[in-house]
């Protein structure tokens, strides 16, 4: 019964970290596409920071500590998929980390990248989602 609470509260996390990771590159969007509205950007600047500190945050850490406890009473650490898919995490990790140093660019208007750039870097989620989901779904290894 544990481990069906811990595989919930591993779900909702993921979803809650998910909807930062999809929403706030599109928040950078706005940002860079609008920066000569400056009314309009200091709006969208609290937006960011609190979509990336109180959701963001510890979303990801709630997807962490709870997907370590389903690996631990899982009992897959020598299962070649999971492997796998814990790379795609810490890549996944690594993205929404460089979202927080963007964020603090923009911040401080030094970020010089594109409403263009962020569309497409809004991409990597969803393609590390799909094979993160497929290991899990599959288990092709």
């Amino acid at each position: 019964m544990l481990y069906n609470w811990l595989l919930w509260f591993h779900v909702i996390s993921v979803i809650s970290w998910f909807a930062v990771l999809f929403y706030l590159p599109r928040l950078y969007v706005y940002h860079v596409e609008n920066i000569d509205n400056k009314g309009f950007i200091e709006v969208v600047k609290i937006q960011e920071m609190k979509l990336y500190k109180y959701i963001g945050v510890p979303s990801m850490w709630a997807t962490i500590i709870s997907g370590s406890f389903l690996i631990y009473f899982g009992n897959w650490i020598s299962s070649p998929w999971l492997h796998i898919k814990l790379v795609l995490v810490v890549i996944l990790i690594g993205y929404f980390h460089s979202l927080g140093v963007l964020r603090i660019k923009l911040l401080e208007d030094r970020c010089t990248k594109s409403g263009k750039f962020f569309r497409f870097y809004n991409e990597v989620p969803t393609i590390l989602m799909l094979l993160i989901v497929a290991m899990v779904v599959f288990k092709p290894f």
